[in-house]
């Protein structure tokens, strides 16, 4: 799956989503969303898959966590949400993401983190939820 590269990347209330999705099996390819975002903890990240793998469908999934809200960032968060929903992408969004997939997607979840596949959404309240959240994504 990929993980959006956001500054200050915030998985909100659920906590440490990067570990348990790992936990769970799931490869994670980073994103970037721009230079401010390569950089976590101090430890520069670079990215191993672009906004073509989500078209192309070699990933089975976008991740987007929360994050800074710089127009430049928000607006590659945005554009990688779009290519997703065109492309039948399914992404799970957590804490502020969850309101752009919502826009994006045109169905409204209030939740710390959410599913948006199929047209629809699935709201993922607790860190215990993310299993069967991992299973949507074939």
């Amino acid at each position: 799956m990929g993980l959006v590269m956001r500054k200050g990347m915030d998985f909100g209330e659920l906590g440490d989503m990067e570990h348990a999705l790992r936990a769970e099996g799931v490869g994670l390819a980073p994103i970037s969303t721009g230079e401010a975002s390569l950089s976590v903890g101090g430890v520069t990240v670079l990215p191993t898959a672009t906004a073509a793998n989500i078209a192309d469908g070699s990933l089975k999934g976008l991740v987007v966590p929360g994050g800074a809200a710089d127009p430049t960032g928000l607006a590659a968060v945005r554009a990688l949400l779009d290519l997703a929903k065109t492309s039948g992408v399914p992404v799970l969004a957590f804490a502020d993401a969850v309101a752009l997939a919502s826009e994006t997607f045109g169905v409204a979840a209030d939740a710390p983190g959410a599913v948006f596949a199929d047209g629809k959404v699935t709201p993922l309240s607790a860190a215990e939820q993310l299993s069967s959240a991992v299973a949507a994504f074939g």
